[in-house]
């Protein structure tokens, strides 16, 4: 069968296997050559692609079993995040931080290290506390801080290295409520304020088209229950999937329909249930880079990034995307250093995208960034261990329990063989 990512950008021509029972998942991956599991094909780099058995865990039946304490739960790993904040809601809880999209797996959000924003909360991964995996060999085993404490750590963002978890032990908090405020800001004045603006909201972000003298500023802020929305997006894409449309034929006119563009209003707002606030729809294709920079100096590369692209006006068709994230303690997670700035660089899937990236890219490492792991890099063995000190200590691991490299593919093997 075939498969393809949510861009259409990477496909591969593996058996696909879509196991009902835990049973059923062991004897497959057991009996299979190589193996790569997939959620919702929101990676950008060829993580799932695999020419042996790509494992989708959507029909797998499961049960959430939320702990007496009510602060951890057993999640089904192949539950789409939308699914489980559904339910985590219905019992009054929900997760302490969400991305903008919510279709993904929980397992390949924490295997990527997906995160919001937001300065004192951590990318998913972070919330994990176990993992029931099926090894190599069809088994399952557990692991956590106390049981198999080294694969563990390594699991916690795993890049689908180490087995295919089927149960996910979560942190959880009572359920909270978000009021959205979507306004347009001067891209100067949101540079000056952004560090004031963190400290006021519990999430900041903003959207910065290259071309333009403003960006569109978002903040979400707790305030009592209430019910949820009507709208399940926050900006109507609309306009701008016409404006993409005319960029795509006629390049050089993209400078100036975003600066027209962004001569709109763009006032608007949601409230309600956390979960319900969180995603908003985006069905426009694009491919994307994303590079984690130190928190310091996050600004200074946006900025320089996006005085390049003015400079060769180059048609960068898409905004820039601006969040914070905490820092944490995961061996390959690009927040392990502290708190990061994330700049998200996108392109419309239609346009050239590679030699853009490959550019942006050389800029954002020039100022110490490292790259979200499903977004588009060109990270090399050495790169990774120049970056990440405990990268052979990682492959240790995932020497020991798949010694013959089952769960690898091309790209991982070029990185973690």
């Amino acid at each position: 069968m075939s498969w393809s990512n949510w861009s259409g950008s990477v496909s591969a021509t593996g058996a696909v296997l879509r196991p009902r029972t835990e049973v059923e998942l062991g004897a497959g991956v057991r009996d299979a050559r190589a193996v790569r599991a997939t959620g919702a094909g929101h990676s950008f780099m060829p993580l799932c692609a695999s020419d042996g058995l790509i494992v989708c865990l959507e029909d797998m039946a499961g049960v959430m079993t939320i702990a007496p304490d009510r602060k951890t739960a057993r999640i089904p790993a192949g539950w789409s995040i939308k699914r489980l904040t559904a339910a985590l809601a219905d019992e009054g809880l929900a997760l302490a931080n969400q991305g903008d999209v919510n279709p993904q797996s929980l397992a390949g959000a924490m295997a990527t290290g997906t995160h919001g924003t937001g300065l004192d909360l951590g990318n998913l991964a972070t919330f994990a506390r176990g993992f029931r995996l099926i090894g190599a060999d069809g088994e399952a085993r557990w692991c956590d801080a106390q049981t198999n404490r080294e694969l563990f750590e390594a699991q916690r963002l795993s890049l689908g290295l180490f087995g295919i978890a089927t149960e996910i032990e979560c942190d959880i908090v009572p359920a909270y409520y978000l009021a959205e405020r979507v306004r347009k800001m001067r891209w100067d004045e949101a540079r000056e304020r952004f560090d004031t603006l963190t400290g006021e909201h519990r999430h900041v972000e903003f959207w910065f088209f290259p071309h333009a003298d403003h960006v569109i500023l978002k903040t979400l802020s707790l305030i009592d229950p209430c019910e949820a929305p009507p709208s399940t997006s926050d900006i109507d894409e609309a306009p701008f999937r016409r404006v993409l449309g005319i960029g795509a034929k006629l390049p050089f006119l993209i400078p100036s329909l975003q600066r027209m563009m962004m001569k709109t209003g763009f006032e608007g707002g949601r409230r309600g249930p956390a979960h319900a606030i969180f995603p908003s729809d985006r069905t426009i294709r694009f491919e994307e880079m994303e590079y984690e920079m130190p928190h310091a100096v996050g600004l200074e590369a946006l900025s320089a990034v996006v005085d390049w692209i003015r400079k060769k006006r180059l048609p960068v068709s898409f905004p820039f995307e601006y969040r914070t994230v905490a820092g944490d303690d995961i061996w390959m997670s690009p927040m392990n250093r502290g708190p990061v700035a994330a700049i998200s660089m996108h392109q419309y899937a239609l346009m050239p995208w590679q030699s853009l990236f490959a550019d942006a890219e050389a800029i954002f490492r020039d100022h110490g960034g490292r790259p979200h792991w499903a977004k588009r890099h060109t990270l090399s063995r050495a790169d990774v261990d120049t970056l990440y000190p405990m990268a052979e200590r990682y492959r240790e691991v995932r020497r020991a329990v798949d010694p013959d490299g089952k769960f690898l593919n091309a790209h991982m093997a070029e990185l973690f063989s």
